[in-house]
């Protein structure tokens, strides 16, 4: 199938060589209805000689007028139709745009969407496994053989929720006591207490709250780049009981948002001239399928305040954008899929 644009592209050529061509004719004609006004002149002068002479300039004189007529109507049939044609062609063009434009929208919103769905289940497991009897009573108990206990319980989710890199229980004073991967993160007894994630959890207000933290590279996970959840470990395990610690999880966010930025349903040419990210609340790229500017760009919408859109960058580009919906009772960070991509050809 022939490339839109190149069509509009010969429409607008055309036009241009018609309405040079045109004004050629005129060009030319003019000189040539001055010469036959100069040869009939001169044949006037000639008298009885140029008589002859005269019947033939007479003749071009009016060849001349009708190729006027002629290009008169030419131009202004031609020339008319073609305004109309390349009229219609930019308007088919920007109706592309406009469809290209809107589906990359419903994609970028799809990716977020994807995101939000994910993190809600995350919100759902820290508050489920907070409540798990060997986390509680590694708190309440205290003893060295339930933080081993504990430790053992961790690794065994770990081994059936791959989505995570690890798990910790950290006691009230914000001293990590046992983690599900002991032997690939030495956490143990580290102190976390200043970090945010922590201390929003033990102000929870019941078991139902979690909290989430910003994507961040993690120094103690081996600089990895995760997504944090956190809620309080209660006493008894109950919804109101008092806080005794937090259980923290953290999501495998590199690997699993990768594989959303890049599994986007582009064609293969598509791909050649397309970027998608997921971007935080304040523009900072989480994800990028190109696998740059992670967590040190920003890409700063100009939304005017839409929640879904697109728009044109200067260089021709489209961005595409959504902002986070929610799931459920997870109702987003303020996040942004985006999809940009350059004009085809």
């Amino acid at each position: 199938m022939s490339d839109p644009q190149e069509i509009v592209e010969l429409t607008h050529r055309v036009k241009r060589i018609a309405t040079d061509k045109i004004s050629d004719i005129n060009d030319v004609n003019r000189e040539t209805t001055y010469l036959a006004l100069n040869a009939l002149i001169e044949a006037a002068r000639a008298g009885e000689a140029g008589k002859g002479f005269a019947v033939v300039a007479k003749q071009v004189k009016h060849v001349a007028t009708r190729i006027s007529e002629i290009t008169l109507g030419l131009n202004k049939e031609l020339a008319g139709s073609l305004s109309k044609l390349t009229d219609l062609a930019d308007s088919m063009i920007e109706r592309l745009r406009s469809h290209e434009g809107q589906r990359c929208t419903d994609l970028a919103l799809n990716m977020i969407d994807i995101i939000d769905r994910n993190l809600y289940e995350r919100s759902c497991d820290v508050r489920w496994w907070a409540t798990d009897s060997a986390v509680v009573d590694c708190l309440s108990n205290g003893s060295a053989e339930a933080h081993e206990y504990a430790s053992r319980r961790l690794s065994v989710i770990l081994d059936s929720y791959t989505v995570y890199l690890d798990l910790w229980i950290v006691n009230a004073e914000g001293t990590v006591v046992a983690n599900g991967r002991p032997h690939t993160y030495q956490v143990n007894a580290k102190n976390v207490a200043d970090e945010k994630w922590f201390q929003a959890a033990m102000r929870t207000q019941s078991g139902s709250d979690f909290v989430a933290g910003d994507v961040e590279a993690l120094l103690l996970l081996k600089g990895a780049h995760v997504a944090t959840y956190a809620t309080a470990i209660r006493e008894c395990g109950s919804t109101d009981g008092r806080p005794l610690g937090v259980l923290v999880i953290f999501f495998d966010w590199a690997t699993q948002a990768s594989a959303v930025v890049k599994g986007v349903r582009l064609t293969a040419d598509e791909w050649t001239r397309t970027r998608c990210l997921i971007l935080d609340s304040t523009f900072r790229v989480l994800a990028s399928s190109d696998s740059t500017g992670i967590l040190n760009e920003q890409f700063r919408l100009i939304g005017g305040g839409s929640e879904n859109g697109f728009y044109q960058l200067s260089d021709g580009r489209t961005v595409s954008f959504a902002a986070t919906p929610g799931y459920e009772s997870y109702r987003g960070l303020g996040w942004y899929g985006v999809v940009i991509q350059a004009p085809a050809g």
